[in-house]
């Protein structure tokens, strides 16, 4: 019976694109599902048996744990060198694109709210 590895819901395409070849290089058969054209199906890789799923999820683990110190070791280089995001650097980079930003969103408060406050 087929059993559910990896769900690729808000994955990185590059993430999932490693995480085949990982499966692929360790010759794991697997299956692959995605969102379908309405977006509610189910994205995810599937393992036809679950003979190699321990095996599936261990690579994976071990994947993830050393993409997580990649991502970590560029954000504490970024954060050293001063020039990782935030929200003022944002503010101070681009002030024009965050003022139409916050109009539009205070536009759509008052339409979604003044139904209420004239009851």
């Amino acid at each position: 019976m087929s059993v559910l590895l990896f769900k690729l819901r808000g994955v990185a395409d590059d993430e999932a694109d490693e995480v085949r070849s990982l499966l692929a290089e360790h010759d794991i058969a697997f299956y692959e599902t995605n969102n379908g054209r309405w977006g509610i199906g189910y994205a995810a890789i599937w393992l036809h048996d679950d003979t190699c799923f321990e095996q599936g999820k261990a690579l994976i683990k071990d994947y993830q744990i050393k993409r997580y110190a990649q991502a970590r070791e560029q954000y504490e280089t970024l954060v050293a060198e001063g020039t990782e995001p935030t929200v003022w650097k944002i503010i101070k980079a681009r002030p024009l694109q965050v003022l139409l930003a916050f109009v539009a969103m205070v536009i759509v408060a008052m339409f979604a709210l003044v139904p209420f406050v004239w009851l």
